[in-house]
């Protein structure tokens, strides 16, 4: 049994003691995405531009040994920005100041993909949740000490 389309996406967040700029500059720099990836499956990035922008493509070598292109789909400077590949499926931040620092949200979206019987199938929502608590962790560190976290 598949989820119904409208459920089709998890989110998770975290509050990273950062402001909003300096957590958004992370995102838009695909050289950095393996640095702060919780899935462990990006491992470079491969042809891109050097900063992010609204329908910029670029593309992330992967640990299977292939390179998946993605397109930027939203971005709002700061705030969010979000990103798919051939899968169809979108990788959102949204980025929220709040006192202390930014409230960081990761969605995996996955009501595009027309595989999404498939991704549900394979328990790929509930992994890819895990990934994102792992990859807002990551990031947090990163962010505020400027040290590469461990794998």
């Amino acid at each position: 049994m598949s989820t119904p389309k409208s459920e089709r996406h998890v989110s998770t967040s975290r509050v990273i003691a950062a402001p909003s700029r300096e957590i958004f500059e992370v995102l838009a720099d695909p050289a950095r995405h393996s640095i702060i990836d919780g899935s462990g499956t990006l491992v470079g990035a491969k042809g891109n531009p050097p900063r992010l922008y609204l329908g910029a493509k670029f593309g992330m070598k992967m640990s299977f040994h292939a390179t998946m292109r993605n397109k930027v789909l939203e971005f709002d400077e700061g705030k969010q920005i979000a990103w798919r590949h051939i899968g169809q499926h979108v990788w959102r931040y949204e980025l929220e100041p709040i006192d202390g620092g930014t409230k960081v949200t990761e969605t995996f979206d996955w009501r595009p993909s027309p595989l999404a019987w498939l991704l549900e199938k394979q328990d790929t929502p509930a992994k890819n949740l895990a990934s994102m608590e792992k990859t807002l962790a990551r990031l947090d560190t990163y962010v505020t000490t400027g040290n590469v976290p461990e794998s």
